[in-house]
């Protein structure tokens, strides 16, 4: 974040501490928190008092992803394209697009990586240690986390975390996706119809997948 980023975020945590808000369970308390607080920012910024803002919608954005999201995961979270986020390291953040990783831009230090799994097992009353090394957990969306840190891994922590988009209600809808035929559509259909055994299986990201 820019300074004046920094400095903003640091006023607005001072404000919830002070008025003592729950950024969990206040949010529309929070975002007119931050509107006042970009507000009155960007006045002293126009009087030279504080550093200009680039953006004033994308820090105010920032901000709330900051304190009551997943500081810079909540725009993977955010994104429907997004199926899947895994940090192999602090400077290996990927994102499963349609079945596809890719690399992001997204770059953290160790101790970011440690505070974003806190923040996320906060709700779930799971804990992580030398002791437990490894967890899964859900978060409040619905998406699911595994967690698993050294010495089960060899240096970093390691974070998974699975989203659910639900692209395919009927198999009409995977014909439409090009993921089954008309007629492996009807034969289906008709196997549950009769009422026969289905095996579902695949890789970690498949269901929504294209077939190739």
């Amino acid at each position: 974040m820019a300074n004046g980023t920094a400095l903003l975020e640091s006023e607005v945590r001072e404000l919830i501490r002070r008025r003592g808000l729950d950024p969990a369970a206040d949010d529309a308390d929070l975002r007119t928190l931050i509107a006042d607080a970009v507000a009155d920012y960007e006045d002293r910024s126009m009087r030279g008092l504080v550093p200009r803002l680039a953006d004033l919608e994308l820090t105010s954005k920032q901000l709330h992803d900051a304190i009551s999201g997943l500081g810079p995961l909540q725009r993977y979270l955010d994104d429907p394209e997004v199926e899947e986020i895994w940090i192999n390291g602090p400077n290996q953040v990927f994102v499963a697009r349609r079945g596809r990783p890719e690399l992001t831009t997204t770059l953290l230090t160790e101790e970011e990586v440690r505070d974003l799994v806190e923040r996320m097992l906060r709700t779930s009353g799971r804990r992580l240690d030398l002791s437990t090394p490894f967890v899964d957990a859900s978060l409040p969306g619905g998406e699911r986390l595994h967690v698993v840190i050294p010495d089960v891994t060899r240096r970093h922590w390691a974070v998974n975390i699975r989203k659910f988009l639900v692209r395919a209600r009927r198999v009409t809808d995977l014909v439409g996706l090009g993921s089954l035929t008309d007629e492996a559509a009807a034969f289906l259909h008709a196997s549950v119809a009769s009422g026969l055994n289905v095996l579902v299986s695949g890789a970690t990201t498949p269901g929504t997948e294209q077939a190739h």
